[in-house]
Formats: C-alpha cells, structure tokens, sequence
C-alpha cells in the first residue's frame, strides 16, 4: 500500500516548548531556522549535506528521537542506550505523522552501531551475528533486514562504513524503499549518495537550511576540482619535504 501522505509530513517547534535560543544547540543556524519556520518533509530521500559542526547529525538525531526512534540507532521498538550524549533538541520539537501511516521506523548511525549489534546479541532472538561481519558487511545486513517496509527511516553518514560498491548498494535499499512508500531522512558527505535520483537536497550551512541540487552542492565542486588536480589542495595542507 502506497500512502497519500509520507510517515513525517512535517516538524516544527512544539510550541509548549520551553528552551533558551541563546544556547546550544540552538545558537547553530539550520536549528534556528527550524524552530522558527519549521521543516516540510516530501516523500521519498531528503539529504543534508554539510560541514563537520553545520547541525545536519543534529537535526537527524532529533527529528529520530522525536519520533520515537533510539537515540543511539535501532527501532522504536528496542529503545537501548550506552551513555547518553544526544542533545535536548527533541523535546522542542512537534513531529507531525501523515495520515494513515506506520509508526514503525530504524535510525541508522554510524558511530553507535557497534553498541546496537550488542543490544541485538542480547535481545535480538534470531536476527543475523552482525559481530561476525566486517563493518561495511554488517551495516549491508542492517539496511537488507530492517528497511523492509512503508516506514520512517533516519540515517547519520551511513557513507562512513562502506565503500563505493556498498553506497550505490545503499542507494539501491532506499530506492525499494521509496518504491514502498517508506520516506527516508538521511545526513551525508557523500557526493554519491547525494545524487541519487530525485532525492530533496537540503544543504546546511551558516545560512541554515537550503533547498539546492546535486551540482550546486560545495561538496560536489570540491570533490570535482580535488579528483581533477590533487595538487591544487595539497599543496596548502602538506608541508613542502
């Protein structure tokens, strides 16, 4: 069944919430601009392509949580957590669920993963040894067990465990995804994710939040002009023998 409406139509600041806009992470421009104008998801894959420190990890982690989602990575279904170092960003925030649709969903993340698979030899029953597996393996598994269905997924620089081959793989899940009616948030580095085709690209930055394409992305040109001449970057990073 395809939905009329994506799982999250749209997130906004709840507006019984109580917070100081003068500190983190609020202070950060796509934040701010979020609480004050709010953030329409369309169907299908939103990228948020930025710097290290843009807010795009934060805004995933958040909008993740606030939809019920574990905040160090798995479903609203195993809410597990280590130690917690997620920001209070979530409890600002107002999810608003599309009509009709599951409340089911995966947050994927890079940097907890390895905590999740624990959880999952502890709780899991049947599910695959994802210790066993290499990181980029496991992470394959993940994607091919969990983003199964018409739901919310949330992904933090899945690039960070694979290679070339394993991201158009990735790209490949989120398609059958989309085909399904599931709508995916995802935030990258990766100037291969971020061209799959027709996916929302949203770039983060000082300026906050904008709406932009594949090849206007600085993420783009960068890797373009770096790959074209090595030499142009290097030769202000690496000291001269």
């Amino acid at each position: 069944m395809i939905f009329d409406q994506p799982p999250v139509v749209r997130v906004s600041r709840d507006p019984h919430a109580t917070y100081d806009p003068a500190a983190w992470p609020h202070t950060v421009p796509a934040v701010a601009q979020l609480m004050s104008e709010g953030l329409d998801l369309p169907p299908g894959v939103t990228f948020l392509v930025g710097e290290n420190g843009s807010g795009k990890s934060t805004l995933v982690e958040a909008i993740a949580i606030a939809y019920g989602l574990s905040p160090e990575g798995g479903s609203s279904h195993g809410l597990h957590q280590t130690r917690p170092t997620e920001s209070s960003l979530h409890r600002d925030l107002l999810v608003q669920r599309g009509i009709g649709t599951r409340r089911w969903g995966f947050f994927l993340r890079a940097e907890t993963m390895h905590g999740w698979y624990t959880y999952m030899d502890e709780h899991g029953g049947g599910d695959a040894d994802y210790h066993a597996m290499s990181h980029g393996e496991s992470f394959l598994e993940v994607l091919t067990r969990k983003f199964d269905s018409p739901s919310f997924y949330c992904l933090d620089e899945p690039e960070a465990a694979l290679s070339f081959s394993s991201t158009l793989a990735l790209m490949g899940v989120l398609h059958d995804v989309v085909q399904q009616g599931g709508q995916v948030l995802c935030a990258t580095h990766s100037p291969v994710l971020a061209a799959m085709p027709r996916a929302h690209i949203l770039e983060v930055g000082s300026w906050g939040l904008r709406p932009t394409s594949w090849d206007e992305l600085d993420l783009v040109r960068h890797w373009k002009a770096y790959l074209d001449a090595p030499m142009r970057y290097l030769r202000h990073t690496l000291a001269p023998d």
